[in-house]
């Protein structure tokens, strides 16, 4: 079968691998239709940072069922699913609390074990969600990305009725900032210092959109005053001087989601920090996104609003292609972020 497979430092193959085969009771196997390149894939495929080499990522695949182990019942040859990539111990602390994502004995498909960035592959049955009927199966290679803003929508109680701002609007951030006028936000704001990102961002529905490189923390601040109050401020670039931003901008008792994972140190001023105290804001860490039961009401709603045609995708894939285009697309990165999803594509 084809894969492509990641060696160290940036060297990006597409090769025939063996087609791997259900050797657990509870495994599946899966044709994979599409799979999605993640931010976090990057620094693994450039920066030395996979468990292993070599390596085939991908945890962002949908695709259809070929075979199940004796144990699996409720899935069918033919049926399409999408990766769940966690794989939690479901049985230390954390997990009997539900709290899936902060399992510390877990697997994860497509970075501590192969990926889908391949024709075939093997996981087990609860890394896989059933997708509905009328959801199409390219679409369910996005429901991964979109569940990371609604886990942080749902440690933060939802998002109905309140003023939402995110800072980011990288696929992450515009995927999060549908979802947020998919769910009764009362207005949707995106931060970010790319004017063409923000406009896509204004395409997509967005109330306000800023630019930070051109606007000030504080004249930005001045311009949400009418939505000051009842925010929910979601960081999602993952950049020191981006977590600072979405501290000063953020209203009183704002609430404020880090989302993005820092590659950097983060220093606050006396100033920026006192601001925490000062508005009184809360402060949400968000990690993964997953929730209970498994894999949480992150996955349902996420395919509710890809069914419903709630959500606009094709406005956020910067390319998609067949194994050799897809090897050169992310080769052509050269370690730096996506200007919008790629996608692998299998016939």
């Amino acid at each position: 079968m084809k894969s492509v497979v990641i060696h160290a430092e940036g060297n990006v193959r597409v090769e025939e691998r063996p087609e791997p085969q259900v050797q657990h009771e509870d495994d599946v196997k899966v044709r994979v239709v599409s799979s999605g390149l993640c931010g976090s894939d990057i620094p693994r495929i450039f920066a030395n940072s996979a468990h292993f080499y070599p390596i085939t990522l991908g945890h962002e695949f949908s695709g259809y069922v070929e075979a199940c182990g004796k144990q699996v019942n409720d899935l069918s040859v033919g049926d399409a699913v999408a990766c769940v990539p966690l794989l939690p111990c479901f049985d230390c602390p954390e997990c009997r609390k539900k709290y899936f994502s902060l399992c510390k004995h877990y697997q994860f498909v497509g970075s501590r074990s192969d990926g889908g960035n391949a024709e075939y592959v093997v996981v087990r049955r609860a890394n896989l969600y059933r997708l509905p009927e009328k959801m199409t199966i390219e679409d369910g290679a996005f429901i991964e990305p979109i569940t990371v803003g609604l886990h942080a929508f749902h440690l933060a109680g939802g998002c109905a009725d309140k003023n939402v701002v995110i800072v980011g609007a990288g696929t992450i951030g515009l995927l999060a900032m549908q979802c947020a006028l998919a769910l009764g936000a009362k207005s949707v704001t995106a931060i970010d210092i790319n004017p063409e990102k923000l406009t896509l961002a204004k395409k997509l529905g967005a109330t306000h959109a800023f630019n930070s490189r051109e606007l000030s923390a504080s004249h930005i601040q001045e311009l949400l005053s009418e939505n000051r109050f009842d925010q929910l401020v979601l960081e999602t670039a993952g950049a020191p001087q981006t977590v600072s931003l979405a501290i000063e901008i953020a209203g009183p008792r704002a609430q404020l989601a880090l989302v993005g994972t820092l590659h950097h140190d983060l220093t606050l001023t006396a100033t920026v920090f006192g601001q925490i105290l000062r508005k009184e804001l809360a402060v949400l860490g968000s990690w993964m996104n997953y929730s209970g039961p498994w894999p949480g009401e992150e996955w349902e709603t996420a395919a509710r609003l890809l069914t419903e045609k709630r959500l606009q995708l094709e406005p956020l894939i910067a390319h998609r292609g067949d194994p050799d285009s897809y090897a050169e697309a992310v080769q052509a990165l050269n370690g730096a972020p996506m200007q919008g999803k790629i996608l692998l594509q299998f016939d």
